[in-house]
């Protein structure tokens, strides 16, 4: 295989930048009596029902600008996602596919990553080593891959000033939107109090959710959230500053509990990420 390992420097950017990042009802509106505070919390707990989601996400992060992606994800029997991202302030190689399975994270660039890798265009990270710290730490793109959408939707149930500002239609669907600030220190504390009674893998998947923005330096979320009229989370929006700049994301829910399958690239396609670095390391 010739050498090209120097030549590499791109498709760990890009890994880089994938670390940075992390059922749609048609009923009616939510029940007038109920107070915005209980229509959040009834949409929060209607989330540990779900299984498996698929959604869109759009927005800004902080150092990597504007995204887009959109995803599938799987959390039982075991956890598996495939999204395609688009950086959109990164020229051409803003573009990439990530895949968790069988506890690998593989990280795609296609042919731009392949002309950096002896016409291999997939980069794996054997995760299956990291016990404990799950999949959100030492792993490029294990950060997005790692984090739950359906988990961070429940974050508003944390702000003290949940208010309805009105109804909207998303994606088709009749909403009613709710607004409020939370603090990071609120979402902690609710580890310690409201989610005592909550099953070990749902306040494990909190406890991620809420380390992510942690790492990111963001102290306050401002959010929003559209639910339906089954009392589902259509979509919510996060807004915060970062160490390194801005958050602004929106997630939009696509289907709920449908069936997700992910499949490995070919080996054939595969460089091993930890291979990768000791060649260079050596060179």
């Amino acid at each position: 295989m010739r050498s090209s390992v120097r030549r590499k420097t791109g498709v760990a950017g890009l890994a880089a930048l994938l670390l940075a990042t992390g059922a749609a009802g048609c009923g009616t509106e939510t029940s007038p009596s109920m107070t915005p505070a209980a229509a959040v919390a009834k949409a929060a707990k209607n989330t540990e029902g779900i299984t498996s989601f698929r959604y869109r996400m759009t927005g800004r992060v902080p150092e990597a600008g504007r995204i887009k992606a959109e995803a599938s994800m799987r959390t039982k029997p075991t956890v598996a996602m495939s999204m395609k991202m688009t950086a959109l302030d990164q020229g051409a190689d803003g573009s990439a596919e990530i895949r968790l399975v069988d506890k690998a994270m593989y990280i795609g660039g296609g042919a731009a990553a392949a002309k950096e890798m002896d016409g291999k265009s997939w980069l794996k990270f054997d995760m299956s080593g990291l016990g404990d710290k799950g999949l959100g730490e030492g792993a490029p793109g294990a950060g997005q891959a790692d984090q739950n959408p359906a988990t961070q939707s429940t974050f508003l149930t944390g702000a003290k000033d949940v208010k309805k500002v009105g109804t909207e239609t998303v994606e088709g669907t009749e909403t009613t939107r709710y607004s409020g600030v939370v603090t990071l220190e609120d979402l902690k504390a609710a580890l310690k109090d409201k989610d005592k009674g909550k099953d070990k893998a749902t306040r494990e998947r909190r406890e991620k959710s809420i380390k992510q923005y942690d790492m990111l330096g963001v102290d306050e979320l401002t959010m929003d959230m559209w639910v339906d009229g089954d009392d589902h989370t259509k979509q919510f929006r996060l807004r915060g500053d970062a160490d390194k700049g801005k958050l602004d994301m929106t997630i939009t829910f696509l289907e709920y509990n449908k069936p997700v399958s992910v499949t490995a690239p070919p080996a054939k396609d595969t460089m091993d990420l930890a291979e990768m670095m000791k060649e260079m390391q050596s060179s």
